[in-house]
């Protein structure tokens, strides 16, 4: 059998398949939507995911231009007056495609993995779990593609199977409306765009996905075996029972994945040494990057009453995911660039400085940016500046002009002012949004 194998490998489109899946693949991660993954290894797995919408109609096809091979060799009837059983003339080729299919992701992810290896840290199992899915959806789109394609012995079948998969892809979350987990279950690449740092695949979707999908594998796999009606009738029952375990699995919840937040990625992890900077675990590369200006922020602190003693990460999560606040802590907000290092490091010192007049993350009545800019800017003794995108990266940080223009007014009142006024007042306006107040005219 591995003999058959072998050469089904070489003389079949499985390798032409892996190739194209690997190519294609990476080419999309790196210049379809810029860098995504750069943060870390489950986001690069996500964004795999993300890229099945070209991937599993690309494979759907490359099934169906294998399964022609019968056709246009005309040796169909001969195969079929052969002793030999069904199986072992269909397994090499489901093999084959398997293998193929399998190589070319992990191509495609090592593609991946070369980029953020010296700036990834954080490795939870789930990145193989969400990694293992996406390749039993290749899988089954390639076997499926197969089973089409000896139906249809066509030269017309591949592409037309490639054009509705990826018609079929983006169709299932508007026809699934609003039943968001079911299009969850049926489509591996829904709610896997742009993933949050501390994004996560739960368990129970993963294992959904899994059976819808082996279901779908085990369906095309008996098709493409199929020598007659009543075999092709009962190819449908796998597809029944993995939709039927998959719906009785997935809890039937919308946003389920994008909602979803790993709270091992969002533990912190501190420096060594005094006083404490601490970032997030998924963050822990960019520790060294953070340390420095951060303790000299706090250093310049020192001049206010009460000043913050320490810099923690905020690891504020979308929707409602807020990180514990402490009137000694000042929160700042970590990103990684393209590269996967700090995408703010120019503005850290001003970041930390201008975080002690923030408030708590959850707060809605905090002092106005401008007031918090003047203030920092005040403390740093320096003019403010809207910063530089082109130095701060993406995609986390945003410029103010608007604020940075009034904060400018602001700061130069605090100039004109005596220097014990001037600490007074911005050390009201500290004051003020560690008990969430707005701090109006402190400043002004």
């Amino acid at each position: 059998m591995s003999r058959v194998l072998g050469i089904e490998l070489r003389r079949s489109a499985a390798i032409g398949a892996a190739v194209s899946l690997a190519v294609v693949g990476s080419l999309a991660m790196y210049f379809a939507e810029g860098i995504a993954f750069s943060t870390g290894w489950m986001q690069l797995a996500m964004t795999q995911r993300w890229y099945l919408a070209l991937l599993w109609p690309l494979m759907l096809a490359a099934g169906a231009w294998q399964a022609r091979r019968e056709h246009r060799s005309n040796v169909g009837e001969l195969f079929a007056s052969t002793p030999r059983p069904v199986p072992q003339r269909v397994v090499p080729t489901l093999g084959a495609m398997a293998i193929a299919v399998v190589a070319g992701y992990l191509v495609m992810g090592l593609a991946g993995a070369a980029w953020i290896f010296g700036t990834a840290g954080y490795l939870p199992v789930e990145v193989f779990v969400v990694t293992a899915v996406g390749t039993l959806a290749l899988i089954a789109a390639s076997w499926l593609g197969l089973a089409v394609g000896r139906l249809l012995p066509s030269p017309v079948t591949a592409p037309a199977v490639g054009v509705a998969g990826l018609g079929l892809l983006l169709t299932v979350p508007f026809a699934t409306r609003p039943l968001g987990w079911l299009a969850l279950i049926l489509s591996p690449m829904v709610e896997m765009n742009v993933p949050d740092d501390y994004a996560t695949v739960p368990g129970r979707v993963s294992a959904a996905q899994s059976l819808w999908l082996a279901g779908l594998a085990v369906a095309a796999a008996l098709l493409f075996a199929s020598n007659g009606w009543r075999s092709r009738v009962a190819a449908v029952l796998p597809v029944v029972v993995g939709v039927a375990l998959a719906v009785t699995v997935m809890p039937h919840e919308n946003r389920l994945v994008t909602d979803a937040v790993d709270p091992v990625a969002r533990e912190l992890v501190c420096a060594e040494g005094e006083p404490q900077v601490c970032v997030s675990r998924v963050h822990e590369k960019r520790l060294p990057e953070v340390t420095a200006p951060a303790r000299e922020a706090l250093a310049l602190l020192k001049k206010l009453p009460d000043a913050p003693t320490r810099v923690h990460e905020d690891t504020s999560a979308f929707p409602d995911t807020y990180p514990e606040f402490h009137a000694d802590t000042v929160l700042l907000r970590v990103d990684a660039d393209r590269k996967g290092h700090l995408a703010n490091k120019p503005n850290v010192l001003t970041d930390v400085v201008t975080g002690a007049f923030a408030g708590p993350p959850a707060c809605e009545d905090a002092p106005a940016r401008a007031d918090q800019l003047a203030a920092a800017h005040w403390l740093t003794g320096t003019r403010p500046t809207p910063p530089d995108p082109d130095l701060t990266g993406e995609p986390g940080y945003v410029s103010e002009d608007a604020s940075v223009e009034e904060a400018t007014e602001v700061w130069q009142r605090l100039r004109a002012l005596p220097e014990d006024e001037a600490t007074s007042r911005v050390a009201a306006l500290r004051q003020a949004a560690v008990n969430c107040r707005p701090g109006d005219g402190v400043l002004r």
